[in-house]
């Protein structure tokens, strides 16, 4: 049986127990079902039973990393026989070790990124592969603490660093809500009979691609890669992409794909190669799952560009 999981994330004191509290005391969210709070850090704000039917609302706190194990969340299961679970994360914990050790049948229905503005941009400057590893997952951003005429768009600009669909809401100071309606084109034009990728733009691309397969499906691309290749695959296989930084040296991957190529010439890893491919959205074995697979109508060796790292900025 499925046990639903809402996940709250931020740094202390960033409006994540504020905002616990009042969705059990929301009748719409909470019927009496059987709850279990899992507390990852303790704030200036406690909870108040007392507004919420607290017989059937369960808190636990995990002080430390260590304890944060699928044994110990299994057996929180069997000791409060809950229905569902809210987590109120610990800021400075990298969201993986969560992800790495929910049971099986724990799933996230919903990820919520709570963030003090007033404080935003010196975490973003300190700690920006926290900042990052919690904006990339998140479907909302809440904004809170805004001061009325703030430039929205510098915070709209961070979280689009990091995620294209992720919703933002501003609180103000007064309370006041205002919801994220930037528009956000892309550097391309994706309705061109050939989609151009500037090398400065792979990586925004990338991301969207990875997001949004289907909106490119049937379409040809062109871009500069770098190649990727093993014995273990097929004669026409190759992996191509670059390297991704998102926020820092830490957080750099490899945003690769996977790429038929049925030419003559032979090409070996780091290669740089310009690609002209259609997109098809198809099962691959590489990707053991459907994905963005390109058929190659043409590949050359190329010069790697100015900058090798691809980056969002």
């Amino acid at each position: 049986m499925e046990m639903p999981v809402y996940l709250f994330t931020g740094f202390l004191d960033a409006g994540k127990t504020k905002f616990i509290q009042e969705t059990l005391e929301d009748p719409r969210f909470y019927d009496g079902e059987r709850t279990l709070v899992i507390l990852c850090e303790e704030g200036e704000v406690e909870y108040e039973p007392s507004k919420f039917p607290s017989d059937s609302v369960f808190f636990h706190t995990i002080e430390s990393k260590d304890d944060l194990t699928s044994q110990q969340m299994i057996s929180l299961q069997k000791k409060y026989r809950m229905q569902r679970v809210l987590i109120e994360y610990n800021g400075m914990w990298e969201l993986n070790l969560l992800y790495e050790n929910l049971p099986d049948n724990w799933l996230i229905y919903q990820e919520m990124l709570f963030v003090d503005a007033s404080t935003f941009f010196v975490y973003n400057a300190n700690m920006r592969n926290l900042v990052a590893d919690k904006m990339k997952t998140c479907e909302t951003v809440i904004f809170n603490r805004v001061e009325k005429h703030s430039d929205l768009m510098k915070y709209h600009k961070e979280v689009r660093t990091f995620s294209r669909s992720a919703g933002i809401i501003y609180e103000y100071t007064d309370g006041e809500i205002e919801y994220d309606e930037f528009a956000d084109p892309l550097p391309f034009d994706i309705n061109a009979e050939i989609i151009e990728i500037q090398d400065k733009d792979f990586a925004i691309w990338y991301r969207d691609l990875m997001e949004e397969s289907e909106k490119y499906n049937g379409k040809t691309v062109c871009f500069k890669g770098l190649i990727g290749k093993d014995k273990a695959m097929a004669p026409n296989t190759y992996i191509v992409g670059r390297h991704i930084m998102t926020c820092c040296a830490e957080d750099i991957t490899f945003g690769g794909l996977v790429l038929l190529y049925n030419g003559k010439e032979q090409f070996k890893t780091r290669d740089w190669v310009y690609v002209n491919a259609v997109v098809k959205l198809e099962y691959n074995g590489i990707y053991e799952s459907k994905g963005p697979v390109l058929h190659s109508q043409s590949l050359e060796l190329s010069l790697a560009p100015e900058q090798e790292l691809a980056t969002f900025y």
